[in-house]
């Protein structure tokens, strides 16, 4: 049997010095693999100065070696604020702030600006996992630090942060899935399962995009142009702006992520006439056909152009192409009028002052059960006819 003495644990500050290739490899071994957390992404965000020390991510990445393999690792941060994670623990800061504490720096593992669930703990095993998640409360403690972090996690993850005692949250996404049992063969056939009244209402929302003239181009891969990059970011940007707000990535992270991962984009551009004035980028996998909805932007208002971009043509392209779930995201229960289906997400926290950490466990255990209750509440508002929810969606 392996004793820890065999393992030889390491924390990098920067990408550079984690293997491309080794880090891959043990990524495919995962369950819940998703591109996302694969070292030509993550290694962009740094890259690009989207995800760095300056912009409050300062690395802090974690792997176990054995032999000179690399068996176990995962990708950290030292945050210095809460933006661009989506699970919420302002009010965590603020009453450590109330109490004379200091929360920040916090430990966080996760990748930045993506609420996309999946594999975090990357291992061979349990073993592996359990190495990593002791590895993270010793790092939290050696340095000092409020609290240690995980964020949209695998099954595999939540397990072992639950073998070793950390707090599990419970949030809700919205995700679509082809019905196995009776595959969903066109967007017609998505809608006919629909409840009348949704059914109308999609129908309604297209027509009016229909009636706008606008013509709507679906790229993919290489074929995507920088002009066409170019553009898109233009719309992301503006997406920012009219929020008041600033964008987390920089021009140059999607330039990298198209030249390093071009297989896992597809892009769409709606026209009027000649001019472009709305995209929509979805990420995708085409070894589990899997799609995610990720950035949106128009610059100009059009009605109903935002479902039609982000749902509509995203679902319609998913169907044709026999990829089996599309996930629209964080938050958003609008998208249940649309055929996605509740989903619940899961972090795991951990905190290093007892008396906070009891005030903590005590208002997830109240959270959760809030956060249950609303779940069964949405699927009994099942978008679809009876007997016509997808197998397996408790709907």
């Amino acid at each position: 049997m392996d004793t820890d003495r065999e393992y030889r644990i390491r924390t990098h500050r920067t990408p550079e010095t984690v293997s491309p290739a080794s880090w891959n490899d043990l990524l495919a071994r995962q369950h819940d693999q998703v591109p996302f957390m694969r070292h030509e992404y993550l290694a962009a965000l740094h890259e690009s100065a989207s995800a760095t020390g300056d912009t409050g991510w300062l690395p802090h990445i974690i792997t176990v070696e054995r032999a000179g393999e690399l068996v176990a690792g995962c990708w950290t941060y030292l945050k210095s604020h809460s933006y661009g994670e989506y699970v919420f623990d302002w009010a965590w800061a603020d009453a450590y702030r109330q109490h004379g504490l200091r929360y920040y720096p916090k430990l966080l593992t996760a990748v930045p600006f993506t609420p996309v669930p999946g594999t975090r703990l990357l291992a061979m095993d349990d073993h592996g996992r359990d190495l990593l998640v002791g590895q993270l409360e010793h790092e939290a403690t050696t340095l000092n630090l409020s609290s240690a972090h995980a964020l949209f996690l695998s099954e595999d993850d939540v397990s072992a942060f639950r073998r070793a005692g950390w707090m599990i949250r419970q949030g809700v996404q919205f995700h679509w899935a082809n019905d196995t049992a009776r595959p969903v063969v066109d967007f017609a056939d998505l809608l006919a399962r629909l409840q009348r009244e949704k059914r109308k209402n999609v129908l309604q929302e297209r027509r009016k995009v229909a009636e706008a003239g606008l013509r709507i181009a679906c790229h993919q891969g290489d074929a995507i142009t920088v002009q066409e990059w170019d553009f898109f970011y233009s719309c992301y940007v503006q997406t920012y702006r009219d929020h008041h707000s600033t964008p987390y990535l920089t021009r140059e992270f999607f330039s990298r992520v198209a030249a390093s991962m071009p297989g896992n984009w597809l892009l769409f551009v709606a026209f009027e006439g000649e001019a472009p004035v709305a995209s929509s980028l979805i990420a995708i996998d085409p070894s589990t056909r899997t799609a995610w909805g990720r950035y949106w932007g128009a610059m100009k208002y059009i009605p109903c152009l935002h479902f039609e971009m982000c749902y509509y043509r995203p679902l319609e392209w998913c169907i044709v192409n026999g990829y089996l779930r599309f996930e629209g995201g964080a938050q958003g229960e609008h998208k249940m009028a649309r055929g996605l289906l509740p989903v619940e997400t899961h972090s795991a926290h951990w905190l290093s002052d007892a008396r906070f950490a009891d005030a903590v466990a005590k208002f997830l255990a109240q959270e959760g059960q809030g956060v249950a209750a609303y779940v069964d509440e949405l699927r009994d508002r099942s978008p679809f006819r009876p007997g016509m929810a997808p197998e397996g969606s408790n709907s």
